[in-house]
């Protein structure tokens, strides 16, 4: 029995205080305490009138009463006793605390007390369960006990100022004014914290054990629709075999069958032939004889013998067969080139077919975050195709069994199947879906590439439209844009740009419109209808759209003709120090954007990751103080502005997760990476960093693609 109650001890143990329950009390949620430690913490909840269970958390209006619990007393009572004879011959191993009142051999201790400043085996630690001016001492479970390095006194007050653990005697000097509280106070905040963060792992941990058993069971699973699919096919190929020798026999029999008639209808007419040749030999033989016999009986027997002779009226026979076996062995060539490209075509389509069911595609390796599309080899989805095409590229947002909802840029939450899709990487072949890209054709960087491999160039947009001028044999390519000749990029990035969606406003820059206050982007360097009079600084008012051009009328030059994509939105024209970007002024901390490769006036000491504050603006140019470079000139249109969020200082060790504006990562996603995965900081290399996740170890990315995960935040660590 004893040996029972021992097994269980960490049952009787206080969640607070984590040593055995002194004056049990249990509360209406079931859950029991010291009711000295329940006291304490329901103290600092006096004011605000709410209790919580420390545990679950239950919510009581009014403080419960606290009763002692004695059947609990009593059970801790046999614990303690039954633990001095059993634990009492125990000696302290190595990294073991052993009790400073046993003499001669080292016997383990069990409770160190904060105000001994000792450690107690479970003879020595009786007194402290008895004497009454002892149980008013901390007792905890055996360990050293942390002292002040500068005073030797126990610490028990925690600074969160300094975010350390500190003496009283520390509180008069190094720590004079500082945020603290007593130890106890923060450990129960924090313990609250852990212990959500603790229950929501343990839900993370039991959803993940239902699935890991959900998963085995579908292995399983599909493992026997496998070996079902095997022993079918083998069936089905088996009965297509037997019905292909049968339809053989049946042409073989058809062959001898007419073989037979044919040589029926043969042996007549020889039959008939060989007649008429005996018959004309006998009439041969009687001819003979006359032409031998004498005048006389040559003359008598002349008329009867002329008479009868025949030889006109035999008729002449052919052997004509009605089937032709060399038709016929052309007829079966034929059939069996027929069926050879048959099978061989419909065999290599259900072999494709089932390599996208399984090896292309199987549905555990779409995740929500994932950049799809419609595989190619599917002719029509299931939930049809609405605005999408093959070329679609979209976000999965959301998956429930074998569907999954999808926001393409064409049309937002389709639904589809996810048999039906395939992730849309870096390894798509040189064909965009079905549609084969070739020099001269239209095209743009897809929407869902954040940042070419090449990088965009000062002039290439997701807006801009150029034309395929080569195709290279390693997948990459040149683009001839209006603002950027012989443009490098990747086949895989690109997608072709339609007649429909090629011109117009409403594809190429949406936000202009008739009676727009608009300008020529600061990154064309001459439009295409070149300048006339109006320049960089011009700024005027949109009155036709046609397609690709518009027509503005600027105070230097009225009905100037431009390109849609060359021209961008000014939102307010008169505002002094910022005509060129509004939402930039003096004062703000701004960046170079990630966009721009090189800035118009350099980089000197400053890079993508400088942080810098306005000192000064000018038409166009500003003057920024960085902490690399003071008096930095830079462009307004190449610099974007900093928030608070922005400012967050990523360092090793930090939990971050992927920005929700990131639609593809640079490096591309990973197989288990999610908006909704929050790693580790591993590594910082420059502008790359290395993160652990909780499936994808060393993940690499960009910093500036990353956003720190902090407060309650960073408890969903085990839930992405």
């Amino acid at each position: 029995m004893a040996e029972a109650i021992l097994g269980d001890q960490d049952q009787y143990s206080c969640s607070i205080c984590l040593d055995l329950l002194k004056d049990p009390v249990t509360i209406p949620c079931g859950h029991s305490y010291c009711m000295s430690c329940i006291n304490e913490c329901w103290s600092t909840n006096d004011q605000e009138g709410i209790y919580r269970c420390p545990q679950c958390r239950q919510t009581f209006d009014s403080k419960p009463p606290l009763n002692r619990s004695t059947v609990l007393a009593e059970i801790m009572e046999k614990l303690r006793s039954t633990g001095l004879s059993e634990s009492a011959q125990c000696l302290a191993g190595p990294g073991e605390i052993a009790c400073d009142f046993c003499s001669g051999e080292r016997i383990k201790a069990v409770k160190s007390c904060l105000e001994c400043r000792a450690s107690y085996c479970e003879i020595h630690v009786q007194p402290h369960y008895n004497v009454p001016a002892l149980k008013k001492h901390k007792l905890v479970k055996a360990a050293v006990i942390p002292v002040c390095p500068k005073h030797d006194k126990l610490l028990e007050v925690y600074c969160r100022t300094d975010h350390k653990c500190v003496c009283m005697h520390c509180l008069l000097d190094d720590h004079k004014g500082h945020d603290t509280v007593p130890s106890t106070t923060e450990r129960n905040e924090k313990q609250i914290k852990l212990t959500q963060s603790q229950t929501k792992v343990k839900k993370t941990v039991q959803a993940k054990e239902q699935e890991l058993q959900m998963m085995k069971i579908d292995i399983a699973s599909h493992s026997d629709s496998a070996k079902k699919a095997v022993e079918n096919s083998k069936k089905m190929f088996s009965e297509l075999v037997k019905l292909i020798e049968k339809k053989s026999n049946e042409v073989i029999e058809e062959i001898k069958a007419q073989e037979k008639a044919d040589l029926d209808q043969g042996t007549k007419l020889q039959k008939k032939l060989e007649e008429d040749i005996t018959e004309l030999k006998k009439r041969d033989r009687v001819l003979d004889d006359l032409l031998q016999a004498d005048d006389i009986q040559f003359l008598q027997n002349y008329k009867s013998v002329s008479s009868s002779s025949g030889s006109d009226e035999l008729r002449s026979f052919s052997f004509q067969p009605h089937c032709s076996f060399e038709d016929v062995r052309k007829l079966i060539s034929e059939l069996t080139g027929k069926l050879e490209t048959t099978c061989t075509q419909e065999i290599s389509k259900t072999i494709h077919k089932v390599s996208d069911l399984s090896a292309k595609g199987p549905s555990f390796d779409i995740v929500v975050g994932d950049s799809v599309r419609v595989k190619p080899s599917v002719v029509t989805p299931i939930h049809k195709w609405g605005s999408v095409t093959y070329l679609s590229v979209g976000v999965v947002k959301k998956i429930q069994g074998d569907l999954l909802t999808v926001d393409f840029p064409e049309q937002k939450n389709w639904t589809g199947a996810v048999s039906e899709m395939e992730r849309a990487g870096s390894d798509l072949s040189t064909k965009n879906g079905l549609f084969d890209m070739s020099v001269g054709d239209r095209v743009r960087v897809k929407p869902s590439i954040t940042t070419p491999k090449h990088n965009w160039g000062r002039n290439v947009t997701h807006k801009s439209v150029g034309v395929l001028k080569d195709i290279k044999d390693d997948g990459s390519v040149v683009v001839d844009f209006p603002g950027h000749a012989n443009w490098k990029g990747l086949l895989a990035e690109m997608e072709l740009v339609t007649n429909n969606d090629e011109i117009g406003p409403s594809s190429l820059d949406s936000n202009i419109k008739i009676g727009d206050t608009v300008r020529v982007k600061p990154s064309v360097v001459t439009p295409t209808h070149k300048w006339g009079a109006v320049t960089h600084k011009s700024i005027g008012v949109v009155r036709k759209i046609q397609d690709d051009s518009l027509t503005v009328d600027f105070s230097e030059q009225k009905n100037w003709t431009g390109i849609v994509s060359e021209m961008e939105v000014v939102a307010s024209a008169g505002s002094g120090s910022s005509c060129l970007d509004s939402v930039i002024k003096i004062g703000d901390q701004v960046r170079v954007k990630p966009s721009v490769v090189t800035p118009t006036h350099k980089w000197g000491a400053v890079t993508h990751k400088s942080i810098g504050v306005v000192q000064k603006i000018h038409d166009e140019s500003l003057i920024v103080d960085f902490p690399e470079h003071k008096q930095w000139t830079g462009l307004v249109s190449e610099m974007e502005l900093v928030t608070g969020a922005d400012l967050v200082d990523i360092k090793v060790g930090d939990r971050v997760r992927v920005k929700s504006s990131i639609i593809t990562p640079k490096h591309n996603w990973g197989g288990y990476v999610t908006h909704k995965s929050v790693g580790v900081v591993k590594d910082i290399k420059s502008e790359d960093v290395i993160v652990d996740f909780p499936y994808h170890k060393s993940w690499k990315g960009i910093l500036s693609e990353m956003e720190l995960v902090i407060g309650s935040d960073a408890d969903i660590l085990g839930s992405s």
